[in-house]
């Protein structure tokens, strides 16, 4: 049993290529969130291009969770996604490292609620709420989302889960459960 809690080899080489293949999916979603800020500016929702594009930018800790099935996964993979994306160049430079601290931590507390038993669709509602509530308190006091309307503050929540729950939920619960029934992964890996 102890053995399942300590990470392997095979577990660290999964967690250097989740974390490289979504530094690059996380470089090209600064270009979908430019074009987003763009597009929805001019409205008055601007903001909510972090917001729309967040889902996007949690999913590398969801998915190691899923795949790893261990304590301290969804931080690892997140954060390491975070911190490759980081020397790749992305436009938020060196804050990408909290970020992804952030993110990896509120995706881990969505594992360690169910006790890193449970790998079911109430792990991803959990994942997907800590991460909604966790990364919007931070960017209450990053990005001053504390200075919108009340009715801004709650759209800009409401598009954030959704956008969290169908990228780094549901998406990723997809892409697991495909991965193992293709046997590149075994189920409990």
């Amino acid at each position: 049993m102890q053995s399942k809690q300590h990470f392997h080899l095979r577990d660290i080489i999964l967690l250097a290529l989740i974390g490289i293949i979504f530094a690059v999916i996380y470089f090209g979603a600064d270009f979908i969130y430019n074009a987003l800020t763009v597009a929805l500016s001019p409205i008055g929702y601007g903001p909510a291009a972090n917001d729309i594009t967040m889902g996007i930018w949690c999913m590398a800790g969801t998915l190691s969770g899923f795949l790893l099935r261990k304590p301290g996964a969804g931080f690892l993979g997140e954060f390491l996604a975070a911190a490759i994306e980081t020397f790749m160049n992305g436009q938020w430079g060196a804050a990408n490292f909290i970020s992804g601290f952030v993110q990896g931590v509120a995706t881990e507390l969505g594992f360690t609620v169910t006790g890193y038993k449970i790998y079911n669709w109430l792990t991803v509602v959990t994942t997907s709420l800590f991460a909604a509530v966790i990364t919007f308190g931070w960017d209450w006091f990053k990005n001053g989302y504390s200075h919108f309307a009340p009715a801004m503050q709650i759209s800009l929540f409401i598009i954030r889960f959704i956008s969290i729950f169908i990228f780094s939920g549901v998406l990723v619960k997809i892409i697991a459960n495909l991965l193992e029934r293709a046997h590149v992964v075994r189920k409990g890996y």
